[in-house]
């Protein structure tokens, strides 16, 4: 007589790990990187963790939620310190802000879905809290100094979103060199701006042209009066 395979008890299965907003999150990360943004649904995370998904929305209200949880968890790997020792407020914040666009510039669909959903982390509002107090360094009003923050933000966030998307796109360079053509081709009977300027259109690291668009942020925050707040 065969003897048949001995069932395991449920008591003696190992348990598995509860629940928590943290490994969620964790996961999700895990999988954004190995597969790509859109493959963080509820349903497919749920499958990863090995539960249902209603058990998710416990820790996440929706997709959207938990996007946002992810750029919140890649926040952490942003350089709040900025820039060398030497270093002035400004040349700080610069870095800051760089270092905020390189970590969305890596993942571009999580810069995408940054434009219209912000996190609302604790890595998050650590970023806010160091933009807050380097542009404060400057002496503007505290009304520019907020407000400003938020500009900064959406011109680094926006950078990423469009740098990383055209990286990833086959077709952008073919659409950057057939703009550079047609602004070549034109003649300066026609066009005399264009042929003026033809030079520095187009010229420039994306570096360099990176930093001076922060610093006209900058300049502008600092010398443009908030409406109806005081001076």
């Amino acid at each position: 007589m065969a003897v048949g395979r001995e069932p395991i008890s449920r008591r003696e299965r190992p348990a598995k790990p509860a629940l928590s907003r943290r490994w969620i999150v964790d996961t999700a990360v895990r999988l954004m990187r190995a597969e790509g943004l859109e493959k963080v649904t509820m349903r497919r995370l749920a499958r990863e963790l090995d539960t249902g998904a209603a058990s998710l929305y416990v820790y996440v209200a929706n997709t959207a939620e938990l996007h946002g949880a992810v750029l919140d968890a890649l926040l952490g790997e942003v350089d709040l310190a900025g820039g060398g020792a030497g270093d002035g407020w400004r040349e700080r914040l610069r870095a800051v802000l760089a270092s905020y666009t390189a970590v969305l510039f890596a993942h571009p669909q999580l810069a995408r879905s940054a434009l219209v959903a912000r996190p609302s982390g604790e890595n998050y509002l650590r970023l806010v809290e160091r933009v807050l107090d380097l542009l404060s360094r400057s002496g503007a009003s505290r009304a520019q100094v907020a407000w400003g923050v938020d500009k900064l933000l959406q011109e680094a966030t926006a950078t990423a979103a469009e740098q990383s998307t055209q990286e990833h796109d086959p077709m952008a360079e073919d659409d950057w060199n057939a703009t550079t053509r047609a602004l070549r081709s034109v003649a300066e009977t026609t066009h005399p701006a264009i042929a003026a300027h033809m030079s520095d259109l187009v010229g420039g690291s994306a570096a360099d042209r990176m930093d001076w668009s922060f610093d006209v942020l900058i300049n502008g925050i600092t010398h443009t009066p908030v409406p109806g707040a005081e001076r």
